[in-house]
């Protein structure tokens, strides 16, 4: 399907839950444990459990549905004998959630904070290249920690390709300042040469990519 490899973790974490729901509360073990097993009301069942007795908030338990959703709309073209019980399944409606305001702060705000960041260590140096990088660009935070030195083009027109979610690339401007920030953070970390081109921009102290 070429989805991610965070798209691929949410899905098996999905079925871990769900066998881990089976077991436990329903009391099917894993081994005896079969798709005639599984119907509208044993989904909908887990779906309370993972709020009721996990907490999840209802965005939570919308993602683990999709994951279930989207298994059950394979199997209506692998095993069509069950037909109506995949369509029933795919038929549960997902919880409405609260569409929050999406906050922000202002140019002098973002000034403030990135002002407090100190500037006398590599380290701290490399934390104000982060979070400038961050507000210049857009881009999440997984995006940032992905980001290699051959993903950045200072010269006029200087860009960042950001590669997010659903594998899709997006081709981010940068301004002036943003580029003398990285031209500094590269030199000093010997990284603007066609060897490093592929290593981690941001890394750890032992030179592995960030989490």
């Amino acid at each position: 399907q070429g989805a991610s490899k965070h798209t691929v973790r949410s899905y098996r974490d999905t079925f871990i839950l769900l066998i881990d729901y089976m077991n436990d509360f329903q009391g099917i073990p894993v081994d005896k444990l079969f798709m005639v097993n599984l119907n509208r009301d044993v989904i909908l069942s887990f779906l309370n459990w993972l709020q009721d007795n996990r907490k999840n908030c209802s965005s939570t338990r919308n993602q683990r549905y999709a994951a279930i959703r989207s298994f059950f709309e394979f199997l209506e073209r692998k095993d069509p004998t069950r037909l109506a019980t995949w369509q029933s399944i795919r038929s549960i409606k997902s919880k409405k959630t609260p569409v929050s305001t999406v906050n922000y702060l202002t140019v002098e705000g973002i000034k403030c904070l990135l002002d407090q960041v100190p500037t006398n260590d590599r380290h701290s140096r490399r934390n104000l290249t982060m979070l400038s990088l961050l507000y210049e660009s857009g881009a999440r935070v997984q995006e940032l920690v992905d980001l290699t030195p051959s993903c950045l083009r200072l010269e006029k027109p200087a860009l960042v390709r950001l590669h997010g979610k659903g594998n899709k690339t997006r081709i981010v401007p940068l301004r002036e300042q943003q580029v003398d920030i990285l031209t500094t953070y590269l030199d000093e970390n010997r990284m603007n040469t066609p060897s490093q081109s592929e290593r981690p921009l941001f890394f750890n102290s032992s030179g592995a990519k960030l989490t």
